[in-house]
């Protein structure tokens, strides 16, 4: 049995934080062991809970320690890893040099972003990727990407081309499946359709957009409900409660704050909506909402056009009528079209099967790792 050292910046409520626990959770073949730059998060005790050690170093964000990057050096000596596996761009630049420096050249990158941009992504961020792309023909031995725009964008910042692979999330199609167990407190019997967003409350997921697109929505089709769900999305966010309220919003959005059984809530929904305007790599959400048979609407960002193929709405960023008009067809097709209705539900769900089961990831890592 090989050893697998991952290094992560972080084990917060994150994609790349999800990613990695079902990576860990589902590869059998291999002993993960799990070093995070900061704190145990959300996931660092899910992971124990799997039998897989997990290390914290709690360098504090935006900080560097020297004391921690020795014990990162001698936790990596210690642990002697057949594979070292960074997650994302800290962990890259750090894990990946003091793993270099500790005598250990099988080092494999993983990028999780798609787009830096100057006015949106953090100016320390930029600087970390840039500083990775110099770096890069130098370090790794191979670059994980998480979707094929990620791989081109990184590419024009300049990292290796020739290290570049792409490998897209897998999902446990166990826990995400169509099942009749939905949460009844999500709908209001005098509506008869429901949209949902599952994202954290952050610009990149551009909330205001979607709330302008709801208010076109309002005037043509009035009988919906949204449910917006993630970390700090409820009633303490008064920016989010201005802007309902001033679109008039209030009888057709509710704030649901952060849920874990997110299963459940998109079994809930008749479509999941994407409303991001960048930053998104490979959008669990659009995986996890088709998995379930939910249909998806979602802004072209990362490789959500990829994974909803021809079985959802696929529309530009930052454009809220666009957003609107593929929600309001959305509703007119259930209502008035049951059987293409439930043709399009279930080829949500074969594409997740066809394409990005948690088996399939698994297997991608390894032939990386081993070839």
């Amino acid at each position: 049995m090989n050893k697998i050292l991952h290094i992560i910046t972080g084990l917060s409520d994150g994609g790349a934080e999800a990613v990695l626990y079902r990576l860990c959770h589902h590869d059998k073949e291999n002993q993960n062991i799990v070093i995070s730059l900061m704190n145990k998060g959300k996931y660092g005790s899910l992971l124990e809970d799997t039998g897989v050690e997990v290390y914290c170093l709690n360098i504090p964000a935006g900080k560097i320690r020297i004391t921690a990057l020795i014990k990162l050096y001698k936790l990596i000596r210690q642990v002697k890893p057949d594979v070292i596996q960074t997650w994302m761009y800290h962990a890259d630049l750090i894990g990946g040099v003091v793993a270099r420096l500790a005598g250990f050249k099988n080092v494999f990158w993983n990028i999780r972003h798609t787009e830096l941009k100057p006015n949106e992504s953090k100016r320390s961020t930029i600087l970390i990727a840039k500083a990775c792309a110099k770096i890069s023909s130098l370090v790794p031995k191979r670059i994980v990407c998480c979707a094929n725009k990620a791989a081109s964008v990184h590419v024009e910042l300049g990292y290796a081309d020739e290290k570049m692979i792409v490998i897209g999330n897998g999902y446990d199609l166990s826990l995400f499946y169509p099942k009749r167990d939905c949460d009844s407190s999500l709908s209001d019997s005098s509506r008869n359709f429901l949209l949902g967003m599952v994202g954290r409350f952050n610009p990149q997921k551009d909330h205001v957009g979607l709330l302008k697109a709801l208010d076109i929505v309002k005037k043509r089709r009035s009988k919906f409900n949204a449910s917006l769900i993630g970390q700090d999305i409820n009633t303490n966010n008064l920016f989010l409660l201005d802007n309902i309220n001033t679109l008039g919003l209030e009888e057709h959005v509710s704030l649901l704050g952060q849920r874990a059984d997110i299963a459940t809530i998109m079994n809930s929904l008749d479509i999941h909506v994407l409303s991001s305007s960048f930053g998104e790599g490979f959008p669990n959400v659009v995986s996890e909402a088709m998995a379930c048979g939910t249909p998806c609407v979602t802004t072209d960002v990362g490789d959500a056009a990829l994974i909803v193929g021809q079985s959802g709405w696929v529309v530009p960023p930052k454009d809220p009528h666009a957003l609107a008009n593929a929600i309001v067809e959305a509703i007119d097709e259930k209502q008035n079209n049951p059987q293409a209705w439930q043709d399009r539900k279930k080829a949500c769900r074969e594409r997740i099967v066809e394409n990005f089961s948690i088996d399939k990831m698994v297997e991608n890592y390894h032939q990386v790792w081993f070839s």
